[in-house]
């Protein structure tokens, strides 16, 4: 029993001694809080605390914050680097719309052009597109996507909105070879369109001009003429444009002058073309001209022809 007594508080201690501190300390404590309370005594001491303490409570606290500040730094990373990844796709879905409408929009400007042409002029066309493109050696050549089976036909003559550009070569059930006017295997029968000149332009070796060898020393041939189909032959119809004379010059032969002339379709680069079906010729005889004169509301009758010298008679006093 002695030792418990000795092992415990003195605080609580048996003796008067401490019960009377216990009472004494409650009572301050009372007093302190009451003051505190009513007058604010204890503002100050509480801020001086309070400031004290405050950097041990932000040290406690600093690797708290420090997770959450890296974990909202890495969410945001993450949440930027997804919205970039959307965004550069969106960039480059909207550059492959933008360059697909650019395609679609020059080539519906190429079919509207084929369409003027075949409109303005009422031929008998059909449209096909360019599928192949054979430039060998000295061979010039483009495929269609038609064939037999469309109607196409060899020697069919192949325009596009600017002129004549080759005619058919050789037929397969669904696509056709088109040999170009600029292959050297390839001459067309043209007249110049300022003189009226005939003559025959051949294809060059290079594929992208027309040659002309056989102009007499004496013909009238400029830079800048045009030439046109003479439709000698039938296989091509008149008029259509083939090119323009860039240069001339005598032959080595000194016999003849050669003339060099750019194509005047778009070869390289048209990629839809028109064929041409043989037009029809008009039956019967043409259509006799509209009547001159007045209108048939405001034409005399017969008998009011009849009647005008009378009234005219009598007007002079001539009996009847």
């Amino acid at each position: 029993m002695v030792r418990a007594r000795e092992g415990s508080s003195p605080l609580f201690a048996g003796n008067a001694a401490g019960t009377l501190r216990l009472i004494v300390y409650l009572a301050l404590a009372a007093v302190l809080m009451v003051l505190d309370q009513r007058n604010g005594w204890l503002w100050q001491l509480r801020s001086a605390a309070s400031a004290v303490v405050e950097p041990v409570y932000r040290l406690a606290g600093l690797p708290a914050a420090g997770v959450r500040t890296l974990s909202v730094a890495f969410a945001d990373r993450q949440q930027l680097t997804s919205q970039n990844q959307r965004l550069r796709e969106d960039l480059l879905l909207a550059n492959a719309k933008l360059n697909r409408m650019a395609a679609v929009a020059e080539q519906n400007e190429r079919l509207r052009r084929l369409l003027d042409t075949q409109h303005s002029l009422k031929l008998n066309v059909q449209l096909a597109r360019v599928i192949g493109v054979d430039l060998g050696a000295y061979r010039y050549q483009l495929t269609l996507n038609m064939g037999s089976r469309d109607g196409v036909e060899p020697g069919q003559p192949v325009i596009d909105a600017h002129g004549v550009m080759g005619q058919v070569k050789a037929v397969l059930p669904h696509t056709a070879v088109v040999m170009l006017i600029t292959d050297p295997s390839h001459a067309i029968p043209v007249t110049i369109a300022r003189t009226g000149l005939r003559t025959v332009a051949y294809g060059s070796r290079d594929g992208d001009q027309l040659n002309l060898p056989n102009l007499p020393l004496a013909a009238d041939v400029r830079v800048g003429d045009k030439l046109l189909t003479s439709g000698i032959g039938g296989r091509f119809p008149p008029g259509f444009p083939v090119g323009r004379i860039d240069s001339v010059a005598p032959a080595a032969t000194g016999m003849f002058q050669v003339a060099l002339a750019t194509p005047a379709a778009d070869i390289d680069r048209s990629t839809d073309v028109l064929l041409l079906h043989d037009q029809a010729e008009p039956k019967g005889p043409p259509e006799l001209p509209l009547p001159a004169g007045p209108p048939q509301a405001l034409a005399p009758t017969a008998a009011a022809s009849v009647a005008a010298p009378a009234r005219a008679g009598a007007a002079r006093g001539v009996p009847r």
